[in-house]
């Protein structure tokens, strides 16, 4: 059932997901789920769609087409605030940085490896690649 929970997230991210809606397809409580969800991966399932989310976002800045903002509405988040505000948490620079500087710093590498080296870490332990 957390499997399944953790699956539709990383199908869904950049959809209108939240907690509540997540818990009504498993048929539990939002608050059921998120003790469990957190027993058995370590964090919330808010925190796993946002780290989701962070990670799809972190490769559209890395292409540069797209400004900070359409890449926010792009992974489905609906306040460029608290995009921005848990992308900085996540990959320790704000995403509008991290646009001016990522393609630089993978220029030249293969998108899957470029992907490895770029994905955060979870509960802010994620180095930057990128440098201040």
């Amino acid at each position: 059932m957390l499997r399944r929970v953790r699956d539709r997230i990383d199908r869904e991210y950049a959809q209108p997901l939240d907690v509540a809606a997540l818990a009504r397809g498993v048929g539990m409580s939002a608050g059921h789920l998120s003790r469990l969800f957190r027993q058995a991966y370590d964090e919330t399932p808010y925190s796993y769609l946002m780290t989701r989310r962070i990670e799809r976002a972190m490769a559209l800045l890395r292409r540069g087409d797209l400004s900070v903002t359409e890449v926010c509405f792009e992974v489905g988040c609906s306040s460029l605030g608290t995009f921005s505000s848990r992308f900085s948490e996540l990959v320790g620079i704000p995403p509008s940085l991290y646009r001016a500087k990522a393609s630089s710093a993978t220029k030249g590498m293969p998108a899957c490896v470029a992907k490895r080296v770029t994905r955060p870490v979870r509960n802010r332990e994620a180095p930057s690649l990128v440098q201040n």
